[in-house]
């Protein structure tokens, strides 16, 4: 129903930036809320940043508040997120995630992407 791609991971030195993009296929992408979640070496996956339908409400995770911004753009079925200032413990597995319910696609969402990787040096 839903298939979402990611890319724009890499190899950055903290301070840097990144900007992921999930890619999404399927007529109803606009109606469904977004999430980016993301999973570091040997832990638990972990809600990053969260926007509702119209992409007037954001969340975030408190520790990446100011620094990441959420967005989409319904017209190219793509979501992004844009990172500053990127820090060593930023480094994890970044999932792209969609789900109707705004509070679930933090949690269990219907769908996910395959993840890219986000590795932040010292």
């Amino acid at each position: 129903q839903v298939q979402l791609v990611e890319s724009g991971g890499g190899l950055v030195q903290a301070g840097g930036s990144l900007r992921l993009i999930c890619a999404a296929s399927g007529r109803t992408f606009s109606n469904y809320a977004m999430a980016w979640v993301r999973q570091a070496p040997g832990k638990g996956r972990e809600f990053v940043a969260a926007i509702n339908w119209s992409g007037t409400n954001t969340y975030y995770r408190h520790s990446v508040k100011g620094r990441f911004t959420i967005s989409r753009d319904n017209a190219k079925n793509t979501v992004y997120l844009q990172m500053n200032s990127l820090k060593p413990e930023d480094t994890a597995v970044y999932y792209c995630a969609a789900d109707p319910n705004i509070i679930k696609v933090a949690t269990t969402p219907d769908y996910w992407g395959q993840g890219t990787q986000v590795t932040v040096s010292s």
